[in-house]
């Protein structure tokens, strides 16, 4: 017997059950965001009773995984854990790094927090230079309204360069409009043209240099450009999960070479 979706709120519209026997994953998808932008409260909207919780390989960091459906289709929602930046200056924020790098997840939720969205877009852009498949979620879209803070959701989506969606998960609202950004850009009906942070002329210089020997190495399955600025900014870390990578032959889409 399948588990019922319970509702969590007006405007909440979810696939009414989790279907007997659907066990294989079709697309697998990161959740990203600061602390405090209401990131667990989406994913738990989302997968409701279907989650397990566990530790990242070799880390004490929390690890949360749960399943949802979305018109006929199963998708594995990866929770990464809360981080300001993906300069992995503690566990954490390596965790989340390595795996929206290597694990290479078929799309990635980007939690913002709508009253506060200028701190919060710095994770977001960090998250863009890794990976095009993202969806920005504007999540306490209602406590920004109290706070008369308007948002045009439209310009921003322009000018990141991926969908953007407005929520506010403890009511459910906005769900169905976010499942299915994220189904087109999973399933790449969908193109994303993210936002490039540019650098100063020396730096991207570098970056020139730098980035056709390591697409040599690792061809277009990760983002050679992040790597470089990656290696010229000295991140050991970097280095070590990219030779964990290469000795593991490579992860494909969707993939956790976290586990």
């Amino acid at each position: 017997m399948g588990l019922t979706h319970r509702s969590c709120g007006s405007g909440a519209s979810r696939e009414a059950f989790y279907q007997a026997g659907a066990t294989e994953t079709d697309y697998v998808i990161a959740l990203a965001g600061n602390p405090n932008t209401g990131k667990s409260t989406l994913f738990n909207a989302l997968t409701g009773l279907r989650q397990h919780t566990g530790n990242w390989p070799g880390k004490t960091v929390l690890r949360a995984t749960g399943k949802y459906i979305f018109q006929g289709r199963l998708y594995e929602l990866i929770d990464l854990p809360g981080t300001y930046s993906l300069l992995a200056q503690s566990a954490e924020e390596q965790v989340a790094r390595d795996y929206l790098c290597f694990g290479r997840p078929h799309a990635t939720i980007v939690v913002v927090d709508a009253t506060c969205l200028e701190r919060n877009l710095n994770l977001a852009l960090q998250v863009l230079e890794i990976t095009s498949r993202v969806v920005v979620c504007v999540n306490l879209i209602d406590e920004a309204k109290r706070k008369n803070i308007e948002i045009n959701i439209s310009a921003l989506s322009n000018e990141l360069g991926v969908p953007v969606v407005a929520t506010a998960a403890r009511e459910g609202a906005g769900l169905p409009a976010l499942q299915q950004a994220v189904a087109a850009v999973a399933e790449g009906s969908v193109k994303t043209s993210p936002r490039r942070v540019r650098y100063d002329q020396v730096i991207e210089q570098c970056i020139a240099r730098l980035e056709p020997k390591i697409k040599e190495l690792v061809g277009e399955t990760l983002n050679s450009r992040w790597l470089a600025l990656r290696f010229l900014d000295g991140d050991a870390t970097v280095v070590r999960a990219l030779a964990e990578w290469l000795a593991r032959g490579k992860a494909v889409v969707g993939g956790d070479i976290l586990v």
